[in-house]
Formats: structure tokens, C-alpha cells, sequence
């Protein structure tokens, strides 16, 4: 099993900007980890953390080395 690596990244996506991905009218959200990395996650991904507000906080990203996401989870909560 490939070795788990991790990112932490700030999230701030208003609602309004959340609806083009539910949508279907993009499906990544591209990112910048807080270690400057860009990181490109399917949307379908934050959908749990979506509330009236849109999607705002910390989160650790794990993945494996190949790039697949082991587990997504708010910081701080």
C-alpha cells in the first residue's frame, strides 16, 4: 500500500459559486495548499461540508502518493 501524504488547505467558496459545480458546469475545484502546492479536487468531495453559506474553513486533505483522496475532514470542528 502506497505511504499516505497530507495537505492543509483554506477553503472559502460562497454558495453562489458552489451551485456551478452541483450543477455539473465544472466538477474540480482547483486550490493552493497552505505549503503552496495547487491541488485540483472533484467537487462531489466537499459536497458533506456544503452549508446555506457555501463551504469556509481548514481542512487536511490525506492521499496517496499516486494522488488519491484517503480522507477529506474539517480542521477545527
Amino acid at each position: 500500500m502506497p505511504a499516505e501524504q497530507q495537505l492543509v488547505v483554506d477553503i472559502a467558496v460562497p454558495a453562489e459559486r458552489y451551485l456551478a459545480w452541483y450543477r455539473g458546469y465544472a466538477n474540480r475545484v482547483l486550490m493552493h495548499s497552505r505549503d503552496g502546492r495547487r491541488v485540483s479536487l472533484p467537487a462531489h468531495h466537499l459536497r458533506p461540508f456544503l452549508t446555506h453559506d457555501g463551504i469556509y474553513g481548514s481542512f487536511l486533505m490525506r492521499f496517496t502518493s499516486d494522488g488519491k483522496l484517503v480522507s477529506l475532514q474539517r480542521l477545527g470542528q
